[in-house]
């Protein structure tokens, strides 16, 4: 049986094609129709697919949202807002920081509206005008006078200078906060608590009422101000209102100062890393100064510091005989002697024997020029020639070896004095020093060495006429101990506008804490009398030479030329007013903050300067001694 496996034949591609089949117009109707239905069950699959799909919308969408009159309630979450409805005439930098750190939730928003400074021009112009009418008015009278009137006048005059040079701009001002809590009880409460950190600031701030919705709108980043309550101001407090600011004064090493009061951070700061470790402290007495200066000489003993202190007041007695330090009394009647004519050891080769001299011989001279008084320029002459020669009669010259010297005593120089023409004088007036009242503080060899890492001197029982004298006597020992031999060191002169007075001894301050630097030493200089300290130019340039500078509380006699001295703000000025004990302002190079000195329990039981606590402490040793001695 043949089977045929032949296909038909392709047709080739000159062969006619096969013709189109044409739709009636029902048939198309009915295939559009079958293709509508086909769209409609895929949208209606993709909407139940969507349904199954998670979009952000799903994840920032509440539960449900409920709108009363005062709060909106929100997936179970209450949320209250509150609006800033004015501000007092001066206010801080960084007010705004103790709300924004809050370990609360809550949303802030602020807003800016420029205005031009032609249209509050003609504005404060017109106002300008209406003040000075009302206050002529109330002249001519012979009404008592209006302080808000005349405060409000010199307010605006000062704003339109300000805004005239371009150095101001003018703005209104929407300030908004959306509180959370999970039940009334608790908005309330915090509500409250926030209300009250405003009045502290002296800002008066409302709770919404019938704008509930439009308030926590408002606050919700999407930039609408659905509230519209704003108030005017110019771009200092506009800045001062800023949230986001954190003044962060702190390094990765150093001793712990306090705490900073903008963010409550830490300011841990080694004053020898900057430029230069010298630092100085103002405030008004009972401010806490030498409070902060005996905690930052605690913790820097802990970190192998050396450290010598000038005590006026027996202030650092308890602190250094609970570490183990060294109190040094001089006075008159003491057994601790420091000779004026005392030199510093060659370190290395590095200082030549005849500049250590001549160093020598000129602070000598304006340490007599203190116990002298006024001095001619050809008693001078004879005192510069005079002290060489009482040096080289000890056989001290530049070819000698100062490690093996003898130095002469103030009798010595006296005895050259005498065999020298026109000097009688200056003999009669020195022999208090050498065989009078004070021949026991002045002429008698150096007997104390400066071995242990915490050594005090105590000036307290030195007479008013003396301390001076005395205090650059020991600074000027000091300054020799230091030269010979290079430690990390700390000086700390209380009370140091004593030097300030004398035109001599401020020279001489000057010059230490100028070239401290070199040999690892920090001078820290602490004073109450902020007027006379800074009126000196040697004042000035003291603090211009100090890298960490302290300022305390002030009085209002002193507290404009401070605020002139560190180019403080409005706001800095009156935080200083009106600071606590412990507060003030602490700079470190170009940065600066609010800080608050802060010492543990123990720390605290040693620094202390509080009579009352004193009295309660020596009670306290007084009765340990008493029970635990072998006859109790």
């Amino acid at each position: 049986m043949a089977i045929n496996l032949s296909r038909k034949p392709t047709p080739l591609s000159n062969e006619a094609p096969v013709p189109t089949q044409v739709l009636s117009a029902e048939e198309q109707q009915q295939q559009e129709s079958q293709e509508l239905q086909r769209k409609r069950e895929l949208l209606e699959a993709e909407r139940i697919y969507r349904r199954g799909v998670v979009s952000v919308r799903d994840f920032i969408a509440p539960a449900s949202f409920k709108v009363t009159a005062r709060e909106v309630e929100i997936g179970g979450m209450l949320a209250r807002t509150l609006f800033v409805v004015t501000y007092p005439r001066y206010i801080a930098v960084g007010w705004f920081a103790p709300i924004i750190n809050l370990n609360v939730p809550l949303d802030v928003s602020m807003f800016f509206y420029p205005v031009g400074s032609e249209v509050i021009l003609k504005q404060l112009r017109n106002k300008v005008g209406q003040l000075e009418a009302q206050i002529l008015s109330d002249a001519e009278k012979g009404a008592p006078r209006d302080p808000i009137r005349e405060t409000a006048l010199r307010d605006i005059e000062q704003l339109r200078d300000n805004l005239t040079q371009g150095t101001e701009k003018f703005f209104q001002v929407g300030l908004y906060v959306t509180l959370y809590g999970k039940s009334k009880d608790e908005l309330d409460k915090l509500t409250d608590k926030v209300e009250a950190m405003f009045g502290q600031k002296l800002v008066y701030s409302k709770r919404v009422l019938y704008q509930a919705e439009q308030g926590f709108t408002s606050t919700l980043p999407t930039g609408q101000d659905e509230i519209q309550v704003s108030f005017n101001m110019n771009s200092s407090p506009a800045a001062s209102s800023f949230p986001f600011i954190s003044s962060d004064v702190s390094s990765d090493n150093g001793i712990l100062y306090g705490i900073n009061r903008h963010n409550n951070s830490l300011i841990l700061f080694d004053r020898f890393s900057l430029q230069n470790a010298n630092f100085v402290v103002f405030a008004t007495s009972g401010a806490g100064k030498s409070y902060a200066v005996k905690l930052e000489i605690l913790r820097s003993l802990m970190t192998g510091t050396d450290v010598i202190v000038i005590d006026p007041e027996r202030e650092y007695k308890y602190l250094s005989d609970a570490v183990g330090g060294t109190y040094i009394n001089i006075s008159l009647n003491s057994e601790s002697k420091i000779n004026p004519f005392d030199l510093p050891r060659p370190v290395s080769g590095a200082d030549k024997p005849a500049d250590i001299i001549r160093a020598a011989v000129i602070t000598l001279k304006s340490m007599l020029r203190l116990m002298l008084g006024s001095i001619t320029p050809e008693e001078d002459s004879i005192i510069d020639r005079a002290l060489i020669e009482t040096y080289a009669k000890k056989d001290i010259t530049a070819e000698s070896d100062l490690a093996q010297i003898e130095p002469p005593l103030m009798a010595d120089f006296q005895e050259v004095l005498a065999g020298m023409v026109g000097a009688d004088n200056i003999v009669e007036r020195l022999k208090k020093y050498t065989e009078g009242t004070f021949a026991g503080l002045f002429n008698s060899p150096t007997n104390i060495e400066l071995t242990n890492q915490l050594v005090t001197f105590s000036v307290r029982d030195l007479e008013d006429e003396l301390r001076p004298i005395g205090i650059s006597m020991i600074v000027s020992y000091i300054w020799n101990v230091v030269r010979s031999g290079m430690r990390k060191r700390i000086l700390v002169i209380d009370e140091a506008w004593w030097l300030m007075q004398n035109e001599d001894s401020a020279r001489f301050i000057y010059a230490l804490v100028k070239r401290c630097r070199k040999y690892y030493l920090g001078v820290t200089t602490i004073t109450q009398d902020v007027n006379d300290f800074l009126r000196s130019p040697y004042g000035q340039a003291i603090v211009t030479n100090s890298a960490l500078q302290l300022l305390m509380k002030q009085s209002p006699a002193g507290v404009d030329m401070v605020a002139k001295t560190f180019l403080l703000t409005q706001g800095e000025k009156y935080l200083l007013l009106e600071a606590a004990v412990g507060e003030g302002i602490f700079f470190a190079g170009p940065k600066h903050a609010a800080i608050k000195v802060v010492a543990s329990y123990t720390e605290d039981q040693i620094i202390t300067s509080d009579p009352r606590q004193l009295l309660e402490i020596e009670a306290a040793k007084k009765e340990f001694n008493e029970t635990s001695s072998p006859s109790a």
